[in-house]
């Protein structure tokens, strides 16, 4: 429900970071001819397209070849995981999430954009009767990283975003390897996070398998313990940052983001 450019969100952000660290190269990405199709895109454009459509932004984009940074705030977060995991050149150096649910989110759809909207409405609809789906999951994008604990067997067969790339139904090792040349893989949960369910996905935990009340931290995952992302080594060389901010989903004050993010970028 976002846009690159919005002056009040990632065009914000953007003129922060340019502003703070003077002759910066800052790439706000576009999925889309316009900012209104790089908003409709957010929900109804097939994530795996989308990630294409950046690696190729990527790899054309003569000021980015030596490497870059990169920061994804909600859904962007595990999207740009995606491209690390996908599209190794240009190399991504940092990645920080921002609120990103890693582990997927599951019921409902809290603080749709427009909360009294039809779309709203209709998504919350679709989503209930059939995310997994194939023709939900193939034109709904918060279809792809549904995750419901109570059909995991259904999550693990039929998500065709998420699944693939936490290593659901089999061990890709490029993903592993591309996710592992990371330098720091930094995580923020939002610590009165009212939209995401369950919050301890933006640190990679979730629902422990077969029920939806206790989470378990990413230690705790099957993910980790067989480490078939390489979560396990990162985490071990230093490499995973799990930070916590107070407030509900994607609030922060400047001054946080300064002293506590902007060094990653440096």
């Amino acid at each position: 429900g976002d846009s690159c450019c919005n002056p009040v969100s990632m065009g914000y952000i953007q003129k922060l970071v340019e502003k703070k660290i003077p002759g910066i190269y800052v790439l706000s990405l576009k999925i889309g001819s316009n900012m209104i199709q790089d908003m409709e895109n957010s929900f109804f454009m097939n994530v795996n397209d989308q990630v294409r459509e950046v690696c190729s932004q990527l790899a054309t984009d003569p000021q980015l070849q030596g490497g870059y940074n990169a920061m994804g705030f909600s859904q962007g977060g595990q999207f740009l995981r995606a491209v690390a995991q996908r599209c190794p050149a240009p190399p991504m150096l940092n990645l920080i999430s921002v609120g990103g649910q890693h582990q997927g989110r599951v019921y409902g759809f809290p603080r749709c954009p427009g909360e009294s909207s039809h779309l709203c409405d209709w998504i919350r609809k679709t989503l209930d009767l059939g995310a997994y789906t194939k023709a939900v999951q193939e034109h709904l994008v918060q279809a792809e990283y549904w995750h419901d604990p109570l059909k995991e067997e259904d999550y693990r067969k039929s998500s065709i975003f998420l699944a693939d790339i936490n290593q659901e139904r089999g061990i890709n090792e490029t993903y592993k390897k591309n996710l592992m040349a990371l330098k720091k893989f930094v995580m923020v949960k939002f610590l009165n996070d009212t939209m995401v369910d369950p919050p301890i996905s933006e640190w990679f935990g979730f629902y422990k398998s077969g029920q939806a009340k206790e989470t378990i931290p990413l230690q705790e995952t099957s993910l980790y313990k067989e480490d078939r992302l390489g979560l396990q080594e990162m985490d071990k060389a230093g490499k995973l940052v799990f930070l916590g901010v107070k407030g509900d989903h994607l609030h922060f004050s400047e001054e946080w983001f300064d002293s506590t993010i902007l060094p990653f970028l440096q």
